[in-house]
């Protein structure tokens, strides 16, 4: 192994370092909030489940516009990038509290384990592998547009076979974006010479933080349908 060969490895892996020490500053930041909800403040959970739950539907609200507007800003490579996905994922932790606490610690457990083992080993796949994984990641992102389709109409049937079915897909399509989203950060990298900015590893942070979180409820929906 030449100089080059070993520059361009130590590059590419502290690019990597990079991106995911921002998905876990922003998965410990939902998991404070989350932790501090779940206990000094639960009473204010059981409060909006029974008496408000807009104040839940209006966090989800405010989610969407923080995801846009952090991937707009990441794209201009704009210093307010890095803030804006950090106060997402708190008002995340927030959101996520309300849906864990429908669940028993040991399902919430049992997915999180689940879903964290399965993600370290997709995101191995998908950084090693040569195979182009741009045909399964664009499957996946139409296949996405159908499950958030079929969830939303769920809310108004409330079907627990189709509520199964939908957290089934969702553990496919999601682990095919968590290989797809891991082999792009090699492709940045390569792309931009090896000089990718900022706003780069925002943008990738994010797209890993959703893939996790959202791996992680599919799979919470499938342990504690009993719940």
């Amino acid at each position: 192994m030449n100089n080059t060969t070993i520059h361009e490895t130590s590059g590419i892996n502290a690019f990597y370092a990079k991106i995911y020490s921002l998905v876990g500053v922003g998965v410990g930041i939902s998991a404070l909030v989350a932790g501090l909800m779940l206990s000094v403040f639960q009473q204010t959970i059981v409060q909006i489940l029974m008496y408000a739950n807009w104040i839940y539907y209006t966090a989800i609200v405010v989610e969407l516009i923080l995801v846009f507007f952090a991937s707009s800003m990441a794209s201009k490579n704009s210093p307010l990038a890095l803030p804006v996905f950090l106060a997402y994922s708190a008002l995340n932790g927030f959101t996520l509290s309300i849906i864990l606490a429908l669940y028993t610690q040991s399902h919430v457990t049992a997915a999180f384990v689940t879903a964290s083992a399965m993600f370290f080993a997709l995101a191995f796949i998908g950084k090693v592998t040569k195979k182009d994984l741009s045909g399964i990641g664009r499957a996946c992102l139409a296949g996405l547009i159908g499950l958030i389709i079929a969830g939303v109409v769920n809310i108004f049937l409330r079907s627990s076979t189709m509520d199964f079915i939908v957290s089934i897909i969702g553990v496919v399509i999601f682990s095919g974006l968590i290989a797809w989203d891991n082999q792009k950060i090699r492709l940045v990298y390569e792309q931009t010479g090896g000089q990718a900015s900022n706003g780069w590893a925002v943008s990738m942070a994010l797209s890993l933080y959703l893939d996790f979180i959202n791996l992680f409820l599919s799979l919470l929906r499938l342990f504690g349908r009993n719940d």
